[in-house]
């Protein structure tokens, strides 16, 4: 993975919504909406979309979409901060796991996930383009963002994170609260990947950057240690 593509993917991955672009059916127009959004493991995004919305309707008639990850919250200038626009085809899939991820990161949309008219989606997108600040402008392949995780550790994720929340709340917290800078209780893990893992409190979200790449869950437990002694010291 070359350095663009890792700071497209971190990207990706600490944000939890995103202004997605679409085609309007009949006329081709540009239409621009807010929507949310969770990460697979290797960092495909994933939408839960309502047949009933505009955004919805355009895609069938053409599938093509962008979405644009907005990192510049927060800043005196925004044109200093990162985001990344996606480019490429929205799939309507069938997933377990996919669905379980989503669901994690926004927990409130439970209530609605199983009706009827509800899909999920993935975006297949084919580049990105990076903006980094003034001067760090870059395409980007797919194939460098995208980071296919190790099939024993994504077989162990929900373990994990399961654990992680069930019995280790508090280093949870210290992860936010001593290492991210966050404030408030309540933390918890909602996911987990080679590269780090996924915080949320209420509708805050936040990532937590591993120090190494992890292949399994034992890699997993000895990093997440690591960073909870790091956190008390």
């Amino acid at each position: 993975m070359n350095e663009t593509g890792t700071a497209a993917r971190r990207l990706m991955r600490s944000q939890d919504r995103g202004s997605l672009a679409t085609l309007l059916a009949g006329d081709g127009t540009p239409y621009a909406s807010l929507v949310l959004y969770a990460t697979l493991p290797d960092a495909t995004p994933v939408l839960l979309l309502s047949a009933l919305a505009e955004h919805t309707k355009n895609l069938k008639s053409d599938p093509r979409a962008s979405l644009l990850v907005d990192g510049t919250a927060g800043l005196a200038d925004p044109l200093t901060g990162a985001r990344a626009t996606l480019v490429g085809r929205l799939e309507a899939i069938d997933d377990p796991s996919a669905r379980a991820r989503y669901l994690a990161r926004h927990p409130s949309a439970e209530t609605y996930a199983g009706f009827g008219d509800f899909r999920f989606y993935a975006l297949r997108f084919a580049r990105a383009h990076l903006v980094a600040g003034f001067g760090r402008i870059h395409w980007i392949d797919a194939a460098q963002i995208l980071d296919p995780p190790p099939p024993t550790l994504a077989g162990r994720e929900s373990d994990i994170v399961g654990h992680m929340n069930e019995d280790h709340a508090e280093a949870v917290g210290l992860y936010a609260t001593r290492l991210l800078g966050r404030s408030g209780e309540g933390w918890r893990m909602t996911g987990i990947d080679a590269e780090g893992a996924d915080l949320r409190r209420d509708g805050e979200v936040a990532r937590l950057d591993f120090g190494t790449r992890i292949e399994d869950a034992e890699a997993a437990r000895r990093e997440l240690v690591r960073l909870v002694k790091e956190a008390r010291a």
